[in-house]
């Protein structure tokens, strides 16, 4: 499903050059659930941006569904994020002058849908995280856990076949950080594939397998 060839991430600047990862390679299959773990400034958040196509490698190869990426146009990578990956982050990136429904359809605005498909497929997707009573609040209504909840059902209304998850439970205490790895465990088990950046190593070994970065580097 997600294939890196010899990944390497370099950011450069007139005075100093950092190499953010170095000889990646990394195969996710369908179906599976991958933690990454590390140490802060290890190339984590590097590494998924390079799998969900929001960031470009510096050296290497990107295949999704067995297809090389480098050569795709920005609007065809676009388009395929848009269909194939949905995004959480940590800091949830909800837009606050939104209500909850409107926030969960926003991917949906870039496909070529009805208004009433998209408010469907949001409302929908919002029943599925627990949050149909919270459809017509806006997110400085809601507390942390709740706001993730909204992040993953926004994350999964174009119904992706990929998550990435970039630590979706580092702002939430003990109990709600489980309630989040639970819902991403059952989307997991009705075949989505995620992968999830955490710090948690309890979290970690929930999922399927974990690949472990330090200093830019696969630990084996």
């Amino acid at each position: 499903m997600i294939t890196l060839n010899s990944i390497e991430k370099v950011y450069q600047t007139s005075t100093i050059e950092t190499l953010a990862l170095n000889n990646i390679n990394i195969d996710i299959k369908k179906g599976e659930f991958v933690s990454i773990m590390g140490p802060s400034g290890c190339g984590k958040s590097t590494l998924l941006n390079i799998m969900g196509l929001l960031d470009e490698p510096t050296k290497g190869e990107i295949l999704i569904d067995q297809k090389h990426v480098e050569q795709y146009t920005d609007k065809a990578l676009a388009l395929l994020r848009n269909q194939k990956i949905g995004f959480i982050f940590q800091s949830f990136h909800l837009i606050n002058d939104l209500s909850v429904l409107d926030n969960v359809e926003i991917p949906l605005l870039y496909r070529n849908s009805s208004a009433q498909s998209r408010r469907d497929a949001a409302r929908e997707a919002l029943e599925k995280v627990g949050l149909s009573n919270r459809m017509k609040h806006f997110p400085n209504q809601l507390s942390g856990g709740q706001k993730q909840r909204v992040a993953i059902a926004r994350a999964i209304v174009g119904k992706p076949d990929i998550i990435l998850a970039d630590e979706p439970t580092g702002n939430l205490d003990s109990a709600m950080g489980n309630e989040i790895l639970n819902i991403l465990l059952q989307l997991n088990a009705e075949g989505c594939t995620i992968v999830m950046v955490t710090h948690d190593e309890s979290m970690a070994k929930k999922t399927h397998r974990l690949i472990r970065l330090f200093d830019g580097t696969q630990v084996y």
